[in-house]
């Protein structure tokens, strides 16, 4: 047991900075490869992005230590997971989206705190925790996703140009909302509508402007003062 410890303890001192480019590489799968082509039709990717969020609870794993992380990213994981298999066997469950939104919040925050962790601790800045100050960009994106997922099942009219009902686009519509909110992008096709959702647009947008300005370039700099 011991020794099996100190080949974990090991291999996160060797490869920890690693999993944080592989799992940056894996989000950006699942967001924008899988939750598209499953708007699309193909119902095989909802599969592959249950599998995808294994292999990140597999990487977290690997990263950190935490219990509290590891139960909470296994409890989404299940909630994920279960609703998956329903849908295959059942008709459409009336609180199943209230499930997998709950799920993905839980996910992003849990992941959001173990790669901030490990993003800013003590220690040499490589290009790979440069990568992980990227995933947290893109798991920003993602908490807001689900928060306005919320919003507009509980308001169904909270926002125009997006229906929260029971079908394949409604993910991937999401993630392009909170993105094109995000980055400031703002095409106007989906529109906030209900006061809390046009607050949180707001506070995204507002992140959004001050996570690349402050903390991504504060990285980028202590990388530069090293190599000086």
């Amino acid at each position: 047991m011991n020794a099996a410890t100190e080949e974990l303890k090991n291999f996160r001192e060797h490869y920890g900075d690693w999993l944080l480019t592989l799992l940056t590489a894996l989000l950006i799968l699942m967001m924008f490869v899988f939750a598209p082509l499953h708007a699309a039709g193909y119902f095989v990717f909802q599969g592959l992005a249950v599998a995808g969020l294994l292999a990140i609870i597999g990487g977290m794993l690997l990263i950190s230590t935490s219990r509290l992380a590891l139960t909470l990213m296994s409890i989404a994981f299940v909630a994920n997971a279960f609703v998956f298999l329903w849908r295959l066997y059942q008709p459409p469950w009336p609180h199943d989206l209230y499930l997998v939104a709950g799920g993905w919040l839980v996910i992003s925050l849990t992941l959001g705190t173990v790669i901030a962790r490990a993003v800013f601790r003590r220690g040499l800045v490589t290009y790979h925790r440069i990568l992980g100050a990227i995933l947290l960009y893109l798991l920003i994106a993602l908490t807001f996703a689900t928060l306005f997922a919320f919003v507009g099942l509980t308001v169904p009219s909270s926002f125009k140009g997006i229906v929260f009902e029971e079908e394949p686009t409604l993910v991937n519509s999401i993630i392009y909302l909170s993105f094109v909110t995000l980055t400031s992008t703002g095409y106007g096709d989906i529109v906030p509508v209900h006061p809390l959702a046009r607050s949180l647009c707001n506070l995204e947008a507002v992140i959004g402007q001050l996570f690349p300005a402050t903390l991504l370039a504060r990285v980028v700099t202590l990388q530069n003062q090293i190599r000086a």
